[in-house]
């Protein structure tokens, strides 16, 4: 997954984007160097779709978080592919996992390049379903119920390993914890019967993608235990193979 070359133009957008939202917004800036260095928010992205899985799958070199007053936050980044769009999401308000118990994901979009269209898609898609999970949660928090434990958040669990060949495997028996993998970048491998997360991205995206996979499972009440390596099987000697009959006579 190499880094991706970001537009020049995303922090005036931004300033654009929030100018033009109801209410009162800032935009705040950021660059990235590398992959690990935007965990810190994309951990937090609330989307279960195409936002999440390219903030979980590409270096986006760069971001803007518009922020409201009352803690409400928007992530803004380019489209990975499509040079004249950018990517907009929600991003998880600071709460306990319980309270977003049967809260749905306030998924992101996909808006163009100027910012009046933009912030009227914003407004008439976003906003609304984000306003409402925003109340959910807060409504939860303030007022938690007490509710029957399910098997899926008491006792579900996601196993990983990392393999002889630097791949992280993972399984679980948990329905909403593959789609957290498949947007961390696991891949389901049929022959071993696990998730995989590929070697190729190297030690510390792996530990990035896991840390975030971790996060967002917790969230959920899923747990992550982590196993350790095991060992490469060290080759086995074959036994000695005994001379031939003529190398045999010859050394009489």
């Amino acid at each position: 997954m190499p880094p991706r070359h970001h537009r020049t133009d995303l922090a005036a957008f931004a300033d654009g984007l929030a100018a033009r939202l109801p209410d009162t917004w800032t935009s705040t800036y950021t660059r990235h160097a590398a992959y690990h260095d935007q965990i810190a928010t994309t951990s937090t992205v609330w989307d279960m779709g195409a936002v999440g899985y390219a903030a979980s799958n590409f270096v986006l070199s760069h971001q803007a978080v518009l922020a409201r007053a009352d803690g409400a936050r928007l992530l803004l980044f380019d489209r990975p592919r499509y040079r004249h769009q950018f990517m907009i999401g929600a991003l998880e308000p600071d709460a306990h996992h319980d309270a977003f118990h049967r809260v749905a994901e306030p998924n992101g979009i996909a808006i163009p390049a100027g910012p009046a269209r933009a912030a009227a898609q914003v407004t008439r898609r976003l906003l609304p379903r984000y306003e409402d999970a925003l109340r959910q949660v807060r409504h939860n928090t303030a007022h938690p119920a007490p509710r029957r434990p399910e098997p899926s958040l008491i006792f579900g669990a996601v196993s990983m390993a990392w393999h002889p060949d630097g791949a992280v495997g993972a399984v679980t028996g948990v329905r909403e914890a593959t789609a957290v993998l498949y947007g961390a970048g696991f891949q389901y491998h049929p022959y071993h019967r696990q998730f995989l997360l590929p070697a190729s991205y190297g030690d510390r995206e792996q530990i990035a993608r896991v840390q975030a996979v971790s996060q967002k499972l917790a969230r959920i009440g899923v747990g992550v235990t982590m196993r350790p390596a095991q060992p490469a099987p060290a080759p086995t000697a074959l036994p000695a193979r005994p001379p031939s009959p003529a190398v045999a006579s010859a050394t009489r």
